[in-house]
């Protein structure tokens, strides 16, 4: 794998001192990573709305009790009026209008017919659906790595998809063998 795409399917992980209120203590899931840049989403991050009022809005019917208590999440500061939809390539379409796949097992999803196949239980088997994103210049990312501002961890399906957001920080972070809990929120050189 090239360089320049090393980050693409990884866990970004805030380290304590991170004191940007957009990003301290959340877990990024990088979907792209190249030259020109990367894009991410915080998966851990909830928005303050539950996804029925979010397709209310959109004026999508929720005919399934199992949206009832899913959040959308704060996916990061650019765009937030944009829906984004991490998901798993499955449902009644893999094909979704405005779909890139990140990973054979992952893909993102920004057109309305993933939302409308959700509303109505035909969607994709797992999915996060986030409002903004988290996006890097080119070298920005690279250099915030080099500034200790953030770790790097591959993704793991389980901690995206089905564990509770107030616990995927951690849980990316034993995956390193840390507890971020321990390591002190001011930074220093030795």
């Amino acid at each position: 794998m090239a360089s320049s795409t090393r980050l693409r399917n990884q866990f970004l992980l805030s380290m304590p001192h991170l004191s940007d209120p957009n990003f301290a203590q959340t877990l990024t899931y990088i979907c792209d990573h190249s030259e020109y840049g990367a894009m991410g989403l915080v998966i851990n991050r909830p928005a303050g709305i539950q996804l029925p009022e979010l397709l209310s809005h959109l004026e999508l019917n929720d005919e399934t009790a199992a949206l009832a208590q899913r959040p959308v999440y704060a996916g990061g500061p650019v765009h937030e009026d944009r829906g984004f939809v991490l998901h798993t390539p499955d449902g009644y379409r893999s094909d979704w209008l405005n779909s890139h796949r990140v990973t054979p097992d992952i893909s993102l999803t920004t057109s309305l017919d993933v939302l409308e196949a959700i509303a109505i239980g035909c969607g994709p088997s797992a999915f996060i659906v986030a409002l903004g994103y988290a996006g890097w210049g080119p070298g920005q990312l690279e250099q915030e790595l080099s500034d200790n501002l953030w770790l790097s961890c591959s993704a793991n399906f389980d901690i995206m998809f089905r564990m509770p957001a107030e616990e995927r920080l951690q849980a990316a972070a034993s995956i390193l063998g840390i507890n971020l809990n321990l390591l002190t929120a001011h930074a220093g050189h030795a």
